[in-house]
């Protein structure tokens, strides 16, 4: 899978590693509410496009799971070149490719608030380095650096 879509097998282990708290269950639900479910918390809406729903995503294995991780990602293939890039695929998919100092979401926005503990440096801004920070350290931490 990580072949076809031309990304380093080890970031997509630490999108999922982070995406699932580290359990790589494809029943893990989010616990702000969300509704996402999985590998990579599909969204109810993400699932439905994929033509399947977060309960169906749920009782599948954490294999059979991945062919909806792949198919998700498919449009994003070659691009997802470095660990904040994979998880931009997942997270924000218009900042593939940016910067780490791109911003995101700033203070004000719903999406700020849904994700202010992302804001490291606390200056009311959410760059993608501070978003991907936690993903790199797990891709890090499972090359043993």
């Amino acid at each position: 899978m990580a072949g076809r879509l031309g990304i380093d097998p080890n970031y997509l282990m630490a999108v999922m590693h982070f995406e699932t708290g580290g359990t790589f269950s494809p029943s893990i639900r989010n616990g702000a509410g969300s509704g996402a479910t999985g590998l990579i918390q599909f969204l109810p809406s993400t699932a439905r496009g994929l033509g399947t729903t977060t309960a169906e995503l749920a009782q599948m294995s954490a294999v059979d799971q991945l062919d909806y991780v792949e198919a998700y990602l498919r449009p994003y293939a070659n691009r997802m070149t470095n660990v904040e890039d994979a998880y931009m695929a997942v997270f924000q998919p218009a900042a593939i490719g940016q910067p780490s100092d791109h911003v995101l979401f700033s203070r004000g926005s719903l999406a700020y608030s849904q994700n202010a503990g992302l804001d490291i440096n606390g200056d009311g801004h959410i760059t993608k380095g501070e978003a991907a920070s936690i993903v790199r350290q797990r891709y890090e931490a499972g090359l043993g650096r």
